[in-house]
């Protein structure tokens, strides 16, 4: 793993952390968590200013980091008291700075708040609609140099748009200082894949269309768009976790291995997967609506939004030709889990002239709620006749991870490390696979709550299914 940044971004450490849209859902539940593990584990000791609009002061917003951290902060180390020290020292270090985003008055007195700091990062938890209105106020302030912008999710609303701000964002900010964070790569299992692969060589010489048949990509949600339906009905499931998350979880499953010490070898090769990957067409995919979407508050009446999708995929290169790459997600399901299933096709002759299902072989990853490596086999029954079961051993089974994604993120953007963020010209390929089907080029089923999606989705899979499920451990 390279461990310095590009020679075009800043070298040293940010020495203050500002956040924007300090109030909100995400900071509330993400944010304040991350910055008291790193607090913690880390010694963070820099200013951290949080922005929102008028009306708050920094006592409310403290009251507000104790609240988040009461309900979500991060697990306690050792008898606590080290969790303790670490809250006092985090509310020691807020700051807070209220006006409006289009103000040029609060940027400057957010450029007084940071004193003598000269590497901030500036963190952006706002609707994009407000990234560039931003980033243009912080430069006019004299607060964007030398700095450092994270923002988040969704970047754009489809290609086009996605284009538009990388330009405009491109204007104040050097694309090596810019950190599309995608919270997903910041996850424990998610670098597992890439690790897994890469740190065994006995995988490389199957890891082709000569020995896998099929792959198959689930992330299940037990639950619906809760409080989010204002924000879901504008989005949907294509672009909430496909062009982001599932897209990214491909490129770590098939991306060739980083070549060289370069920095940015990783994102090379994910760049160059995603750009093989062949645009979606309306044949490939299948989207669905819970019954009982359209009563949540938020959501049009009439809304043709996805709660549920299913894609086909190809991979346009000599090691993945005509290996079929099947993703779904969706809410309403019935399980909670995202997992990932490599199928390994069968010998070229039954030696036993057994039936055997076509997915008998495989290697499974589980990546929320657990983590968990394992591989399917076939093995011989007890007894005189040669036939035999399919079996599963567990590689390994860990618990969730301890380190927060938003905690591991934001280290590495305060050190410049890009390795784990969306990168332009990833955000661009992404956009591509998905643009030809974006919003109603293709029809809505609807699905009961409590089941795997409309019926549609398995006629989709035909042969190479049917879809496996994830199945959970009873709790204990």
């Amino acid at each position: 793993m390279v461990t310095t940044p590009p020679p075009d971004a800043p070298t040293a450490p940010s020495d203050a952390i500002v956040f924007f849209g300090a109030t909100g859902d995400l900071a509330f539940k993400q944010i304040f968590p991350a910055l008291l593990g790193l607090v913690r584990d880390e010694g963070l000791n820099v200013p951290i200013v949080g922005v929102a609009r008028p009306g708050w002061s920094l006592e409310q917003l403290k009251a507000r980091a104790a609240d988040s951290l009461a309900q979500h902060g991060p697990r306690q180390r050792g008898n606590g008291d080290s969790d303790a020290a670490a809250t006092k020292r985090l509310m020691d270090l807020l700051r807070f700075v209220g006006g409006n985003y289009t103000d040029a008055a609060t940027f400057k007195q957010l450029r007084a708040t940071l004193g003598d700091a000269k590497h901030p990062l500036h963190y952006l938890a706002v609707p994009p609609s407000l990234f560039a209105t931003v980033a243009g106020n912080l430069a006019e302030s004299g607060c964007a140099a030398d700095a450092r912008l994270v923002i988040e999710k969704p970047f754009g609303h489809n290609r086009e748009t996605a284009r538009t701000l990388s330009r405009l964002l491109s204007q104040t900010f050097p694309e090596a200082s810019i950190f599309r964070i995608d919270h997903y790569l910041g996850k424990e299992p998610v670098q597992n894949i890439l690790y897994t692969r890469f740190a065994n060589s006995m995988f490389e010489p199957i890891w082709n269309r000569e020995y896998i048949g099929s792959i198959q990509i689930t992330m299940a949600e037990d639950f619906g768009v809760q409080d989010r339906g204002r924000f879901y009905d504008e989005t949907g499931a294509m672009r909430d976790v496909v062009q982001n998350h599932m897209l990214q979880v491909l490129a770590n499953l098939t991306m060739d291995p980083p070549t060289g010490e370069e920095h940015e070898a990783m994102r090379d090769q994910k760049a160059a997967l995603l750009k093989a990957v062949r645009p979606l067409a309306p044949k490939d995919i299948v989207r669905g609506q819970y019954v009982g979407y359209q009563t949540v508050e938020g959501v049009r009446p009439g809304s043709s939004v996805e709660t549920f999708v299913a894609l086909r995929l190809f991979i346009e290169t000599w090691r993945w030709a005509g290996v079929p790459i099947y993703i779904r997600a969706g809410k309403h399901l019935p399980v909670t889990a995202t997992e990932v299933t490599v199928h390994f096709r069968r010998p070229p002759r039954e030696t036993f002239d057994e039936i055997v299902p076509a997915n008998s072989g495989h290697m499974r990853m589980r990546i929320s709620p657990d983590v968990t490596v394992a591989m399917g086999v076939r093995v011989k029954l007890h007894g005189e006749r040669m036939i035999g079961e399919d079996v599963e051993m567990i590689l390994t089974e860990q618990g969730a991870d301890q380190m927060l994604p938003y905690q591991r993120l934001l280290w590495d953007a305060m050190r410049g490390l890009g390795e784990l963020f969306g990168r332009d010209d990833i955000i661009d390929a992404q956009w591509r696979i998905i643009q030809p089907v974006l919003d109603d080029v293709t029809p809505l089923y609807r699905y009961a709550p409590g089941t795997w999606g409309p019926a549609e989705a398995e006629a989709l899979i035909g042969p190479n299914g049917p879809w496996r499920a994830p199945r959970l451990p009873p709790k204990a």
